[in-house]
């Protein structure tokens, strides 16, 4: 099969059913030109990382579940003229990338010490609470939420973290996280940042030093 004439899009019956075929539609197909521009001729398998990133996103744009199926992955490799393992490789090693259905609102609690430190345990029996779930990579009986322990998310300073698809609730504990989730379930997508109000790192009620933007030169 030559590449870029992979079968029509999948018609998902059912919430996180396994697609038959998979083709990138038309946003994605204008994102990927974009990004194959950017490699010399022979290191498009380069794209491979951002190719995986727009299946999966198509995914959740389309059927609600942001994941990877293994016909996307080997959509992916006829594009890029790779052998369907190397692109297997990638899409199990990085966490980022969802190898089976997940839920409209993927909820990722950061464990790491930093987190767990701050709170992290009260975040993870809030969300469990809400939603139904009991254990980690589980998705909840309505569809909606699945439930995933991950490592450090580079956000320590306002720990404890829970990542919602692509954004950070900062400064959680089982109040706010319980909140959050509640919005969730109306269809709000509350603002992201820190639930306390925190201007990015500063601390709490607001920065304590270099508070003005004017400079004195030292004589």
């Amino acid at each position: 099969m030559a590449a870029g004439t992979e079968s029509a899009a999948p018609t998902v019956v059912e919430h996180g059913a396994a697609p038959h075929s998979f083709s990138f539609d038309a946003e994605s197909e204008a994102r990927i030109a974009r990004l194959l521009a950017k490699y010399p001729a022979g290191k498009q398998a380069s794209a491979v990382l951002g190719l995986l990133d727009l299946a999966q996103r198509q995914m959740g744009r389309t059927t609600g579940s942001a994941w990877v199926p293994r016909v996307a992955m080997d959509a992916i490799a006829v594009r890029l003229g790779l052998p369907p393992i190397r692109v297997y490789e990638v899409a199990t090693f990085y966490a980022m990338f969802n190898t089976r259905p997940v839920g409209k609102y993927h909820l990722q609690v950061c464990t790491t010490t930093p987190c767990w430190l701050r709170g992290s345990d009260e975040v993870t029996h809030a969300c469990r609470k809400a939603t139904g779930i009991k254990d980690w990579k589980e998705t909840s009986a309505d569809g909606l939420f699945t439930m995933t322990e991950v490592e450090c998310l580079g956000a320590c300073v306002n720990a404890p973290i829970l990542q919602v698809n692509d954004d950070y609730y900062e400064d959680m504990d089982a109040e706010s996280t319980e909140r959050l989730l509640a919005a969730l379930k109306r269809g709000e997508v509350p603002p992201p940042g820190s639930t306390k109000g925190r201007q990015t790192s500063a601390p709490e009620g607001g920065p304590i030093t270099l508070t003005s933007l004017t400079f004195e030169q030292a004589e």
